[in-house]
């Protein structure tokens, strides 16, 4: 998967109106643009290259079906992760139930737990997997700012534009995120909560 430059706005409407008339080109440009993003963010929700794929996959089918209802003046990568988020939390909803009962299958020493005693890229590992599920444990919201903040690195701004709330509730639900990450991994950490 390879990110281009980013586009202007004016250059994203131009193609836009040509995905409009049928240039299927000028779609390939779009999807080669922003790929990337989609695939960040869908791989911060399933943290599984194949899931991650089909997402994207998916995002951009549903761009194509719904092309004709973006509208200029709208930022065109807000819309796009607002659909690419609508999906991913549909197939994570989807897939939650099943994913429980595989886990609720599992006797406790299968399940991967990590020893906050090992050294090295292990315990790094570890970590990131701790976080990961520590980010699984957050609200929705909570959990969808977070990514779109930390994954895909956008700023509060254009995190509120992509999921049409305020910029004040962005922050006040990211605070809380970090907050619940805190209390979710500072025992992996040796922190009492």
């Amino acid at each position: 998967m390879q990110e281009t430059r980013a586009l202007s706005h004016e250059e994203t409407w131009s193609l836009v109106q040509k995905v409009k008339a049928g240039d299927r080109e000028a779609f390939v440009t779009l999807t080669r643009n922003h790929q990337q993003r989609v695939f960040v963010l869908s791989y911060a929700f399933f943290r599984n290259k194949e899931d991650a794929l089909d997402l994207v996959q998916e995002t951009f089918l549903r761009i194509f079906e719904k092309i004709h209802t973006f509208r200029r003046g709208r930022s065109f990568e807000a819309w796009l992760l607002q659909i690419a988020r609508n999906l991913c939390i549909d197939a994570y909803r989807r897939d939650r139930g099943r994913r429980r009962e595989l886990e609720a299958a599992k006797t406790v020493e299968e399940l991967d737990v990590a020893d906050p005693r090992q050294q090295g890229s292990e315990k790094s590992r570890d970590l990131r997997e701790v976080l990961a599920r520590g980010v699984d444990r957050l609200s929705e919201r909570q959990r969808t700012i977070f990514i779109l903040r930390h994954y895909n690195q956008l700023k509060n701004e254009e995190i509120a534009e992509t999921l049409g709330i305020s910029v004040g509730t962005v922050k006040s639900l990211h605070f809380k995120a970090v907050q619940n990450l805190r209390i979710f991994i500072g025992p992996y950490l040796g922190e009492e909560t």
